[in-house]
Parts: structure tokens; C-alpha cells; sequence
């Protein structure tokens, strides 16, 4: 299990991108931490979820 912004899922084997196409995440405006570090845009495709990974999604909202 998988523990996403403190709710568990069954995604081990997933890719964050591969649980983010199937999510409202908008990429250009979030950030991603697995197990404590930040995880580039860049490497979305390749970070492959394994069981007991912690991540938080961070979504960045404009205004003034």
C-alpha cells in the first residue's frame, strides 16, 4: 500500500505519472514528495511507487 497525502491506495508498481493521469493533478502545478524528498517533474515517468512509499501532492494556487 501507498500512503498519498495520508490516504493508503494500492499503486505499488505504479509511476507518480501513471497515478497522475488518472487524477484532476494539473503537473505544471503541483509538487511531488516520495518519502520525504521532492521528486523532479522530470522523473515523473520513472519513480515507480513501492510499497510503504509516503507521498504528498502539493497543489499551487494563484491569487493576490
Amino acid at each position: 500500500m501507498i500512503t498519498i497525502n495520508g490516504v493508503e491506495t494500492d499503486l505499488a508498481g505504479k509511476t507518480i505519472a501513471d497515478y497522475l493521469s488518472a487524477t484532476r493533478y494539473d503537473p505544471g502545478r503541483i509538487a511531488v514528495e516520495r518519502n520525504g524528498e521532492i521528486v523532479f517533474k522530470s522523473r515523473y515517468g520513472e519513480t515507480v511507487l513501492e510499497d510503504g512509499d509516503t507521498v504528498e501532492i502539493v497543489s499551487f494556487v494563484g491569487g493576490g
